[in-house]
């Protein structure tokens, strides 16, 4: 009972931190953002988003997972400014060979079709490539049967990148709790959100190289009929099967609380995972989720948002692209 009582508590406590988060979001530019943002000037810009994605995602459910993930590694890079999305130029080099993107983060095509139907339905360049990925995001979620969501709208796009900042502020699959718990603190993230937003594991699938260490030196912690599996995708020789998927729970094309029953089984897929539920703080966090699939999703999507509105460029800070890949100028 206490034990629910306090997770009580956590809930409301994140409810207030997410009001309290999406009035402080713009304080640079002292500009809000707001769900509402394109009503006016493009009200067919979320339908037009939704179409696309969801086309994309019926082709290959994989997809969702990607988009998902790309708005994560957008957001933890500087904030939500669509930095992730730039190539490479002479005055900087990006994000997308940073370690944790190298052959990893996809769907880049996806986004530059979502920005080529989206200028069209709007007669303009009225919708920021930031805003893009934030709500393809939420789409793809929704598509594959998560909760849906209200995406704060309104961010402009960065005109640089870096991929040393992508280098430092992504959280590795080899970190342990502490380094994974700062990691979210540094972004203005709780213990909570850590938990709910790895939760979005339960989309997608994992390369061999990011639990190759997991599956054959932590044999401990992890379920041996899982590990079984693993070992047929993923051979012991490093640079033999690097890029092999495993999915990261049962149904990683279905968003349900698998994630987080599997925690509770020693069947986490990667070190940062399990770290999860290992005899640390976040373990009754993932025994309530894994009993309550309801509370992970309400909790889930209003960690989205908090997550979303991380150091946003509004205002007349950045630009708006008209090529997802390139800034304005070149």
């Amino acid at each position: 009972m206490a034990a629910s009582s306090s997770l009580a508590r956590c809930t409301v406590v994140a409810c207030v931190a997410a009001m309290a988060l999406a009035l402080l979001s713009t304080t640079s530019s002292g500009q809000f953002l707001d769900p509402h943002f394109y009503d006016h000037t493009c009200p067919q810009a979320l339908p037009t988003i939704k179409k696309v994605v969801e086309e994309a995602v019926a082709v290959e459910p994989r997809m969702g997972a990607s988009l998902l993930r790309l708005h994560f590694h957008d957001c933890f890079v500087n904030g939500c400014d669509g930095s992730v999305l730039l190539d490479d130029t002479p005055f900087f080099t990006g994000e997308k060979n940073a370690a944790p993107n190298a052959n990893s983060v996809r769907g880049f095509d996806v986004i530059d079709r979502i920005k080529a139907a989206v200028d069209a339905a709007c007669r303009g360049n009225v919708v920021s490539c930031a805003d893009i990925v934030a709500v393809a995001a939420r789409d793809s979620v929704v598509a594959l049967g998560g909760p849906s969501y209200d995406v704060p709208l309104g961010r402009r796009d960065a005109r640089t990148a870096s991929q040393a900042a992508a280098n430092n502020s992504i959280p590795a699959p080899t970190f342990n709790l502490d380094r994974l718990v700062s990691s979210f603190a540094s972004q203005g993230l709780s213990v909570q959100d850590l938990v709910v937003l790895s939760g979005g594991h339960t989309l997608g699938f994992s390369r061999c190289t990011n639990f190759r260490d997991r599956l054959y030196n932590e044999t401990a912690t992890l379920d041996g009929s899982l590990a079984a599996s693993l070992r047929t995708v993923c051979p012991r020789a490093a640079g033999s099967g690097d890029d092999n998927l495993a999915p990261l729970d049962p149904s990683p094309a279905r968003f349900d609380g698998g994630y987080f029953a599997d925690l509770l089984r020693r069947r986490g897929v990667l070190h940062s995972d399990q770290q999860l539920f290992a005899g640390g703080v976040t373990d009754p966090l993932v025994r309530f989720y894994g009993a309550n699939t309801e509370a992970f999703r309400r909790d889930f999507a209003e960690a989205m948002v908090r997550m979303s509105s991380l150091s946003p460029l509004t205002g007349t800070s950045g630009e708006i692209r008209y090529n997802c890949r390139k800034v304005n100028y070149s």
